[in-house]
């Protein structure tokens, strides 16, 4: 009886591709990331003169900054635990297909961690 022999991971060389574009993508965030922190840290500060309504604008802008700058750490946790993958070998690997995941996904989504075939199971 004779296995198929499909790819158990991606070449080294592969790897590298991925990590230049996660660590690409890793900067973008961190800036991003860096600019809404100020924006949250500036925010309001040198006026005021406002009146409830302008508070409460100043308030819900904040609220708003704070989600995203959330989403951005998320996000960038998300990166970082897949370069740790890259360096471990076992980036681009579904976790629960163990088949490889594609490089289109990947590109995509450079932290994925399922394959199409098992995130379409799950809705």
């Amino acid at each position: 009886m004779e296995e198929s022999k499909e790819a158990l991971r991606y070449s080294d060389a592969e790897l590298e591709e991925f990590k230049e574009l996660i660590l690409d993508k890793l900067s973008k965030a961190n800036d991003e990331l860096e600019y809404y922190q100020e924006q949250i840290k500036n925010a309001g500060q040198g006026e005021h003169n406002f009146n409830n309504l302008e508070d409460g604008s100043i308030t819900l802008e904040r609220e708003n900054m704070n989600q995203i700058a959330s989403r951005l750490i998320k996000h960038i946790q998300h990166l970082e635990k897949a370069l740790v993958r890259i360096e471990n070998k076992t980036y681009g690997i579904c976790r629960e297909t163990g088949k490889l995941i594609s490089k289109e996904r990947l590109r995509a989504v450079p932290h994925a961690t399922l394959s199409i075939e098992a995130k379409n199971k799950r809705k």
